[in-house]
C-alpha cells in the first residue's frame, strides 16, 4: 500500500513541473517536449532530458556545462543599475517557484546549481525539494569569517554540497588586502573534507594572485562577457566603477585580458555573468564564453528561461569543440 507521504511527494513534483511549463505561449521545440513530459507525472530526475546536455567532470563530480546560479533564489543579482530588482526577485521566487525552477533544470539536463547556504531559507527549500524527489546537486559559495574559516565549510559539507568555493567578493577583497594566506587556508580546509574546492573572482588579479601563491584549488570561477552589446566603449563608466568600488564588481571590464590569462591556466574554469545582466542573449553570451575558454557557465535563470538556456548551451558547446584553450573538464 502506498504511503500518503510518498504519494504527496510524487504529486508535488507533478504539479511543480506542470506549473513550471504552463506558459501562455509554447513556441520552441524544447518547450513542447517539456510540456508533454511534464504531463506524464514522472519525476524530473527520472525523465530523459529534453536536450542532449553535455557534461564535464571536476574531481569525481559530473557537472552539466551550464550551472544554475543561486543569486536569484536569495534575491541578489547582477541587475545593472536597476535598484528594485532584488525585491522583485524575492517576490517572484516563492518556495514553489524555486522548486519548479530546479525541476525544470533537472528536466533539461542541468544537474548542478550554486547558492550560499548561509541563507537559511534557501537551505530549507532545498531540503523540501529533495524530500519531494528532487536530486539537483549544489556548489556552496561561501563568505567565511576569517577568524573561523572552517565553520561554514563544515555546515556546507553537512548539508550535502558536492563542491565549495570562495565567493568572488571575498576572493577579490582578500587579494587586494594581500591576504592570500586566508585563501590558502580556505582551500586547504575544503580539501580536508574531501570536497572539490574553488576560488571565484571578478578581477583577473585574484586568479593571478592565487596562482602566484602556489594555491591549488580544483577550479576557478571568473567573470567573462563580451562588450559588443554596447553601442560604443564606455571607459568613463568603467573608470567610475573602479573608482567607486575598487573592483570590476558588475562587469568583466577587460574580457580580452581574462581570456589571455585563463588560456594559460590548467584548471577548470566556471565563467559567470556571461549574459551581462541580460544584455546578451543566451545564444550569444554562452557561445562567447565557451569559445574563449570557459569549461562551464554559471547563469541565473527564471523558470521560463531554463529550456532556452539549456538548448543554447548544447548548441554553443557543439560549435566550439575546436578552440584554443583545451577543455579542462
Amino acid at each position: 500500500m502506498k504511503s500518503k507521504s510518498s504519494s504527496s511527494r510524487r504529486g508535488f513534483i507533478k504539479k511543480s513541473l506542470v506549473a513550471a511549463v504552463a506558459m501562455p505561449v509554447v513556441s520552441s521545440f524544447e518547450e513542447k517536449v517539456l510540456l508533454a513530459q511534464s504531463q506524464s507525472g514522472q519525476p524530473a530526475s527520472e525523465k530523459k532530458s529534453a536536450v542532449d546536455m553535455p557534461y564535464g567532470t571536476i574531481g569525481k563530480v559530473k557537472i552539466s556545462r551550464i550551472i544554475c546560479g543561486g543569486n536569484l533564489i536569495t534575491g541578489f543579482a547582477h541587475s545593472r543599475d536597476l535598484i528594485y530588482v532584488s525585491q522583485l526577485l524575492k517576490e517572484y521566487f516563492t518556495d514553489e517557484k524555486i522548486m519548479q525552477t530546479w525541476a525544470q533544470c533537472e528536466q533539461n539536463g542541468i544537474n548542478t546549481m550554486i547558492f550560499n547556504p548561509s541563507d537559511a531559507h534557501a537551505v530549507a527549500v532545498l531540503k523540501k525539494y529533495r524530500q519531494n524527489g528532487g536530486k539537483i546537486q549544489y556548489f556552496a559559495q561561501l563568505d567565511p569569517n576569517p577568524s573561523d574559516i572552517s565553520k561554514n565549510i563544515k555546515e556546507a559539507v553537512d548539508q550535502g554540497a558536492v563542491g565549495i568555493l570562495l565567493v568572488g567578493n571575498y576572493g577579490d577583497a582578500w587579494t587586494r588586502e594581500n591576504k592570500t594566506d586566508l585563501i590558502a587556508r580556505f582551500i586547504e580546509t575544503v580539501k580536508a573534507h574531501g570536497i572539490i574546492s574553488g576560488v571565484a573572482g571578478h578581477e583577473i588579479r585574484t586568479i593571478m594572485a592565487v596562482e602566484k601563491a602556489g594555491i591549488k584549488p580544483d577550479f576557478y570561477m571568473k567573470t567573462l562577457h563580451s562588450h559588443n552589446y554596447w553601442s560604443k566603449k564606455r571607459p568613463d563608466q568603467d573608470k567610475e566603477v573602479i573608482d567607486n568600488y575598487g573592483v570590476d564588481n558588475y562587469w568583466c571590464i577587460d574580457p580580452e585580458a581574462t581570456i589571455r590569462y585563463m588560456s594559460q591556466i590548467q584548471r577548470p574554469w566556471l565563467a559567470y555573468k556571461v549574459l551581462a545582466a541580460g544584455a546578451l542573449t543566451p545564444a550569444v553570451g554562452l557561445k562567447y564564453a565557451f569559445q574563449n575558454g570557459a569549461d562551464f557557465c554559471v547563469v541565473g535563470m527564471f523558470d521560463f528561461q531554463v529550456a532556452e538556456d539549456a538548448a543554447a548551451t548544447v548548441a554553443a558547446v557543439k560549435a566550439t569543440q575546436n578552440r584554443d584553450r583545451e577543455w579542462m573538464a
